[in-house]
């Protein structure tokens, strides 16, 4: 769709804020109440149409002082757009442009907000992915707010999508995005804020890459108390960095108290403020007369809420429809308001994310990330809830079974959580855990387990379950038997094939764990259960669906491809 065509009705356009490859942002104004808004519209047909409804269907969950709101999602046979707070403020990346470096004071007032702002998303499980110096405004009051998370995803959502020279390592390999992703980002900012330069630099994008997945951390050009933030914020593994943002942001008032005193962040707010009034005749709203009186700073208010009253007045119009189902007014505080677009139920649709996870006892701790479902039917996801958790859970246990008969002191685990199908039907992951113990010290304690949860029912999905009939005979067991052995790249059952029974399928722990994906199955073998020496360990093969036709149950397969 050409963007010289269709506009949202209400408002007239006054000036473009920015254009890229997704589409363009445009400041205007509400015309029955005057009160300014950012509608960002989508360049292209109806294929990139979803991504711009499932950005809405994100944003509109964000209600954060350090984020920009969504007033509504706007769909029309001739195009789609958003409307947005107008943030009357100057980029960071303007800001730097201008007045260099910060004062360390300063750059961990940004990193302070943008980090509150980013648990915020975490919050309702959204990555931001694309955390840059363009994508924070500072007001002239000093505080600073997130904006366009144009390529947010769901946590554990894979892709390459970033900006590269801020991309975390697991960006690079098209890994699953987590908290731990937009932490690397900010930290990268961070360290352009205080030294006027990027972490990385190089001549090409295999150089960069290369430097973000291998290069040391050059935290040596910042002062002495900021190099262990940086360090931890921007460590090559992300389960090596703080478990999400809002943990982050605790190191960061304990580091920044240490270096600069109790009062660091008025100091801060008052530099940064000053850098950024540096630019205010530059204020895309002063710079139009927009600017509501109390400064530049009033503008998420009073200003605000006519916008979004604006938007809600097109919930009546055809306009407003969501092309997928009926359009959704709901009323937000201060008069603002949003449409979104849902399948007509009042409740958000069940959406798998990454979650934070800890439990601590006197003989074990255990912390790391799980998935876990929000929205839909508050029992069933429960329910799903539950059965994701339980794998885990029943590790911890036999873990402090053994730790407390065996009178070792206190010890801790680790849980990684990495998701493989998240719907329609069921949810999948793998969990790698890992116990940290002075007596249990042996490699094989730490474990990999999986978890499927059929999301109709809430029930769990073991490798017997997924296995017909057939599948579960003693012929089946064989070729199964064969097939993993077939697909071993690692391990004993390379030299011989491993027998199967089907207690080996089900229970508490079986011997072999499987896990859902679109095109197979993920298949963890305890070959010491099985019958092999302790060293033979865990195994992990993949089968594909068309190796495992008569095996698995071909409804199964469908609901998954």
């Amino acid at each position: 769709m050409a963007m010289d065509g269709w506009r949202v009705p209400g408002y007239t356009e006054l000036r473009v804020l920015g254009a890229g490859g997704q589409g363009r942002v445009v400041l205007a104004r509400h015309d029955a109440t005057g009160a300014p808004a950012a509608i960002k519209y989508l360049i292209g047909d109806a294929a990139p149409r979803e991504r711009f409804r499932e950005e809405a269907g994100l944003l509109h969950r964000l209600r954060h002082p350090h984020i920009a709101r969504l007033y509504g999602f706007v769909e029309h046979p001739g195009g789609a757009a958003i409307v947005m707070e107008a943030v009357d403020g100057a980029s960071l990346k303007d800001v730097l442009a201008r007045g260099g470096p910060l004062a360390p004071e300063a750059a961990l007032t940004v990193l302070k907000g943008s980090l509150l702002g980013l648990a915020a998303a975490h919050g309702v499980g959204v990555v931001h992915r694309d955390y840059k110096p363009a994508n924070v405004v500072v007001r002239a009051d000093g505080l600073s707010k997130l904006i366009d998370f144009g390529i947010a995803v769901e946590a554990g959502a894979a892709g390459r999508s970033g900006t590269p020279v801020y991309m975390a390592p697991e960006q690079w390999r098209a890994e699953p995005a987590s908290p731990a992703t937009d932490v690397y980002a900010a930290t990268c900012v961070f360290f352009e804020c205080v030294t006027g330069r990027r972490p990385y630099e190089a001549g090409g994008q295999a150089e960069l890459m290369e430097r973000h997945l291998n290069a040391p951390v050059p935290s040596g050009e910042l002062p002495p108390g900021l190099r262990p933030l940086v360090e931890r914020g921007m460590a090559k593994d992300p389960w090596a960095r703080p478990p999400g943002a809002a943990a982050f942001a605790a190191e960061l008032e304990r580091a920044a108290s240490a270096a600069y005193g109790p009062d660091w962040e008025q100091r801060g707010v008052r530099v940064l403020a000053g850098a950024a009034a540096a630019l205010a005749a530059a204020f895309p709203l002063a710079a139009l007369g927009l600017a509501p009186s109390g400064g530049a700073a009033a503008t998420g208010g009073t200003a605000a809420a006519g916008a979004g009253k604006g938007v809600l007045g097109l919930a009546a119009s055809k306009t407003a429809l969501a092309a997928a189902g009926a359009a959704v007014a709901v009323t937000a505080a201060g008069g603002a308001a949003y449409v979104v677009a849902s399948s007509g139920h009042d409740r958000p649709p069940l959406k798998a994310v990454l979650a934070s996870y800890r439990e601590s006892t006197p003989a074990l701790t255990t912390s790391g990330w799980i998935v876990q479902v929000k929205g839909g039917d508050p029992a069933l996801a429960r329910r799903i809830n539950g059965a994701l958790r339980a794998p885990v859970q029943a590790r911890q246990e036999r873990y402090r079974t053994s730790l407390k008969s065996s009178n070792a002191p206190p010890a801790t685990a680790s849980v990684k959580a990495l998701p493989r199908l998240h719907g329609p039907r069921y949810v999948s992951a793998r969990y790698d855990i890992g116990l940290q113990s002075t007596v249990l010290w042996h490699p094989t304690w730490s474990r990999s387990l999986t978890v499927n949860v059929d999301l109709r029912t809430g029930r769990p999905l073991t490798l017997a379950g997924m296995l017909t009939p057939e599948g579960t005979g003693a012929g089946g067991l064989r070729r199964l038997a064969g097939l993993l052995q077939k697909g071993a790249t690692a391990g004993c059952m390379r030299e011989r094939t491993p027998r199967l029974t089907t207690r080996a399928l089900d229970g508490a722990e079986p011997a072999l764990y499987a896990a859902l994906d679109r095109t197979g199955l993920e298949v963890l073998v305890d070959e010491v259960a099985l019958g092999s020496e302790t060293a033979c360990g865990q195994t992990t093969v993949r089968l594909a669906y068309a190796d495992l036709q008569g095996l698995v149950r071909p409804e199964i397969v469908r609901a998954v491809s």
